[in-house]
């Protein structure tokens, strides 16, 4: 069992309203760290800072857009769509998956950036904690080791580049 972190709201309401997180961590900023799995000149696909379950990754323009839907033309967005799916599919083939959950968080008051959330949910995990549970904020985030993480991210970027 992994063991998680309680969640600090007015620390992480800090940092998603100092700066764009996806914009900072293309850029290569030190102070947004994140195990980048694959890029594209459409999109990036990173391994989540706070991930709710094992193999938690968000997939996001390389441009900066804003709205889910307003911002794209439909060739645009099903590119990024494309990426999702085969992000999702190759995770599927990483680590075991009883219902891969895939959503657009973000506001315009923090997080503005555009990016959907891949939460791989694990076989046998019971109802009760599945769907909305699964991102509730009282059970904080999972504390696992820089090293995994890593390793996914690579091991999800060479099926994302083949």
């Amino acid at each position: 069992m992994t063991a998680r972190v309680p969640w600090n709201a007015a620390d992480y309401h800090s940092l998603a309203r100092r700066a764009c997180f996806i914009c900072e961590l293309l850029a290569g900023n030190p102070d947004y760290p994140h195990h980048v799995a694959y890029r594209d000149e459409v999109a990036v696909v990173f391994a989540s800072r706070f991930p709710s379950v094992v193999g938690h990754f968000l997939v996001a323009p390389v441009d900066h857009r804003e709205h889910v839907i307003g911002d794209f033309t439909p060739d645009e967005y099903a590119a990024l769509q494309r990426i999702v799916h085969r992000a999702g599919t190759a995770l599927g083939e990483l680590v075991p998956i009883e219902r891969l959950y895939v959503l657009s968080l973000g506001s315009q008051q923090a997080n503005r950036h555009v990016h959907w959330h891949l939460a791989p949910l694990p076989p046998g995990v019971p109802y009760e904690d599945q769907q909305f549970a699964v991102f509730e904020a009282s059970r904080g985030y999972l504390d696992l080791p820089d090293e995994e993480v890593a390793d996914l991210a690579r091991r999800l970027g060479d099926r994302l580049s083949n």
